[in-house]
């Protein structure tokens, strides 16, 4: 892979999946503009943010903040950032991931219309999107720049809490665990105001470690595809 975080110093990048979405619809959004929270992903964004600030106080201080800059995800950095006191910076590289199948709804049941077989080839690749491998490098390059910045500005141990979108973390931390990409996206563990984070040491990613913060809201969430 082209993309890795190395460097002689210590920090953490903690990669947050935004809260649920509004989408009666069932639309596989992706990166369509105006998918904005649910009232229970604002329930989420604001239990986030009480978890990082009863860290800050317990003194784990968070020292920079960015967020992906679709709609879900600035909603959900927000009352974060509010409770903070910090800008957010907007970052492109932690986008959702391309995929053709952008835009309808249901998607199982239009996959058993022949005219989108030829988009299931080749699931390792996945051949109806954005490569696996390329999500992660650009994923691990934010990662990497704004830990960077991060310790430059605050020293050593700095943190930091990037919001994003499940798929593209999940590939990182199969990347950082040294899993194999492809996978089964029944099998992701990274619910909705997950915590992924990734602990960076002189050798790169060292180590990385899950939390749920909002695990008891979760059993009220609705499973939508396109997040």
């Amino acid at each position: 892979m082209a993309s890795s975080i190395t460097g002689p110093t210590t920090a953490t990048v903690h990669l947050v999946r935004h809260g649920e979405v509004h989408n009666p619809e069932k639309v596989l959004y992706g990166r369509l503009p105006g998918y904005g929270l649910s009232e229970l992903g604002h329930r989420m964004a604001a239990g986030i943010a009480e978890h990082f600030a009863a860290r800050s106080d317990a003194g784990q201080p968070v020292h920079l903040l960015a967020a992906s800059p679709l709609q879900r995800a600035q909603e959900t950095v927000a009352p974060l950032a509010e409770r903070l006191s910090l800008p957010v910076i907007t970052e492109e590289r932690v986008l959702e991931a391309e995929n053709s199948f952008e835009g309808l709804s249901r998607v199982k049941q239009q996959l058993r219309n022949p005219r989108w077989w030829p988009l299931l080839v080749n699931p390792f690749r996945p051949s109806w999107g954005e490569p696996y491998t390329q999500q992660a490098s650009r994923m691990l390059a934010a990662a990497k720049d704004l830990s960077g910045q991060a310790v430059a500005e605050h020293g050593d141990g700095a943190e930091v809490v990037v919001v994003s979108h499940q798929l593209p973390i999940w590939v990182t931390r199969l990347w950082a665990e040294n899993r194999p990409l492809w996978h089964d996206p029944r099998r992701r563990e990274c619910s909705l105001t997950s915590i992924t984070s990734l602990h960076i040491g002189p050798r790169g990613v060292e180590s990385v470690s899950y939390a749920e913060p909002n695990h008891e809201l979760l059993k009220d969430a609705t499973a939508l595809p396109g997040a």
